[in-house]
């Protein structure tokens, strides 16, 4: 509780020190659910980081990943109400007719963690570098199987489908990093590594997760590495094997680096986890609708790249040659900054 409290403390010292809003100010925050622990602390982040400016604040929420219809009709509300920045998590990229209604409304619309395929749909994406996190995760991969990494076989868990940018990175990172040729870095599944078992839909949720894991495990028992879009869906894969009696087979890796997460890493249950600072995403969105409403001044990205990079540790407590990381006791600390 202590930890939480300083975190969000900083957090509201950050926007404090970029200066007041007007009280007229709305900001809105549309995540892709409200259950997932990494959307949640996005949504204390934003609320106390608006709080803390004297803007006003709106958090709504999809009911799953890919979810879009409820994240469509937030957008509409947020544009009746006269907001002056949207920061969403899109669940998909048929919201981006409603957000180019925003823009055009003359709202900042800033995506967080998971870009838009058209780039008129936003002003700016403020992310983990995804590619760079399952790059991270691929790497420990391999060199913590080793000489095995050649004979590995992995089990891909998903968010679904649909090519969701956020998705598409970090399972592509995974598969470079541990060494796959992918021919299309912009769509999942264009390997032809016989290493790959196959991609399956875990909804980004532990009972998805399970199921997924238990598909994978069918169609090959001897799986060794389980990649998984987020720590929710590594639960449920752990689970899975733990059923089958399998939990000491496979390597775990995964993204997100929630304090969840990071226990899951000390436990043994996740072998690694990418870091993201959803906090970070969430005060630095709201300081950049602060400005926008003060003078019309809009963010930049960080040089070099196409978004605000908000930074990635990879999290092990097994750390191998090359591969940069911090252990589980740096991990907590900095757990959802």
């Amino acid at each position: 509780m202590k930890l939480k409290a300083a975190l969000l403390g900083a957090v509201a010292m950050t926007v404090l020190a970029a200066g007041a809003a007007s009280a007229a100010d709305l900001a809105c925050l549309i995540t892709k659910n409200n259950t997932n622990p990494f959307f949640v602390k996005m949504k204390e982040g934003a609320e106390a980081a608006a709080t803390a400016a004297g803007l006003e604040f709106q958090a709504y929420a999809g009911i799953t990943d890919g979810d879009a219809a409820p994240q469509i009709t937030a957008i509409e509300n947020c544009i009746t109400a006269g907001a002056k920045g949207i920061l969403i998590t899109p669940s998909n990229d048929s919201v981006g007719p409603a957000l180019k209604d925003a823009r055009a409304a003359g709202i900042l619309v800033i995506a967080l963690d998971t870009p838009l395929a058209d780039t008129e749909a936003q002003d700016i994406t403020f992310a983990t570098d995804n590619f760079e996190a399952g790059l991270l995760i691929g790497k420990w991969a391999a060199a913590t199987l080793g000489e095995g990494a050649a004979t590995a076989k992995i089990a891909m868990l998903d968010i679904n489908k649909d090519n969701i940018s956020v998705d598409v990175a970090r399972d592509t990172g995974f598969l470079v990093g541990f060494g796959i040729e992918v021919p299309n870095l912009a769509v999942m599944g264009s390997e032809t590594d016989a290493r790959v078992i196959g991609h399956e839909t875990s909804d980004a949720n532990p009972e998805g997760g399970l199921r997924a894991m238990e598909t994978m495990l069918a169609k090959d028992p001897d799986i060794n590495v389980v990649y998984t879009i987020n720590e929710p869906a590594a639960e449920g894969a752990y689970q899975a094997l733990k059923n089958a009696g399998k939990e000491g087979q496979a390597i775990i890796v995964s993204v997100d680096g929630g304090c969840p997460g990071v226990a899951s890493v000390k436990s043994g249950v996740i072998g690694a986890t990418s870091q993201q600072y959803p906090l970070l995403m969430a005060s630095k969105g709201i300081e950049a609708i602060i400005a926008f409403a003060k003078d019309g001044t809009k963010p930049t990205v960080t040089e070099g790249l196409s978004f605000f990079n908000t930074g990635v540790n990879l999290v092990t407590d097994k750390p191998v040659e090359g591969v940069p990381s911090i252990d589980t006791v740096k991990g907590t600390e900095l757990c959802w900054g």
